[in-house]
């Protein structure tokens, strides 16, 4: 190995350095969704630098999505998936479908593989975490219409995250609520749910990994990322149609997050290895920042 590139590997160590110091005992929230969760490799590089975050003495949460992962099991049982509105139509028979395929199969991979690099993790049903209440779809028309065991977190039981916490133990939840009332499952949207904890432990940043390198001015022209924006800004990108379809959730809760008190919001790609480091420990960053002011 030459010395420049020795020199280099420094220079990078040296770049991250005020980082490191600035984040010690932080809270990061980390929604993990999109495609990227498809790769195994990709996966695993995430869950490697999600351990580095927590040896680096961040307190890395994560709230994880399976959208194509619970197609596919209701699709073996029989079941089409119907969206009305961007949310999955989860009748009784498809949320049994839903919280096995996230709390049984997706969350155990992911804690197993924090485990592997030698983190510590815990999963922990959303059911344990997350205070929902249904919600209606709106369809083609216009039209509110019932669209089953779905929900919204309108609220968040924190002991289990902080004793999670106060252990350096990576909590990795499923985005699933219990019902206020019944304490039966309901499916919550992965980005609102992630939001919803955020909010609660007033996270220093909430970050988004899915298969979009972040805001565009123009989605077909990645050249166009946006790499930092204030609040007022990306509501004005909203109201002029520049974020739309499945941006626009994402982004109304990125703000909603932002105004309860979230340090930062972070939207970066999760098929390019390392993204989250590169986003948070380097001076460019790599994907799309929204700040208050």
């Amino acid at each position: 190995m030459s010395l420049d590139s020795v020199t280099n590997k420094a220079s990078v160590l040296i770049e991250a350095l005020p980082y490191l110091q600035s984040f010690r005992g932080h809270t990061f929230l980390i929604k993990m969704g999109g495609s990227a969760m498809d790769n195994p490799e990709l996966v695993q590089k995430v869950m490697r630098d999600i351990v580095f975050l927590e040896v680096a003495g961040v307190n890395p949460v994560v709230v994880h999505g399976g959208g194509k992962a619970i197609s596919a099991a209701m699709k073996e049982s029989g079941l089409d998936a119907q969206f009305i509105g961007g949310f999955r139509v989860t009748s009784p028979e498809a949320i049994n479908i839903v919280e096995k395929t996230l709390s049984g199969t997706i969350n155990p991979g992911l804690v197993n593989m924090i485990r592997q690099f030698g983190g510590k993790a815990a999963g922990v049903p959303g059911t344990d975490v997350f205070i929902g209440e249904r919600i209606k779809g709106k369809n083609d028309d216009g039209e509110m219409v019932d669209i089953g065991r779905v929900g919204q977190a309108v609220g968040c039981q924190l002991e289990r995250m902080h004793d999670a916490l106060k252990s350096d133990i990576v909590p990795v939840i499923s985005p699933l609520a219990s019902e206020l009332g019944t304490g039966k499952p309901l499916n919550v949207n992965a980005d609102l749910a992630a939001a919803a904890l955020a909010k609660e432990l007033r996270a220093t940043k909430l970050i988004y990994l899915s298969d979009v390198p972040g805001l565009m001015q123009d989605p077909s022209k990645p050249e166009t990322l946006i790499p930092s924006i204030n609040r007022k800004k990306a509501a004005e990108l909203m109201a002029d149609g520049t974020i739309s379809g499945g941006m626009i959730p994402k982004i109304s809760s990125a703000l909603d997050a932002l105004s309860a008190g979230v340090g930062k919001v972070h939207f970066i790609d999760g098929r390019t290895p390392h993204s989250l480091l590169l986003e948070i420990f380097t001076k460019s960053g790599i994907g799309t920042e929204i700040i208050s002011e």
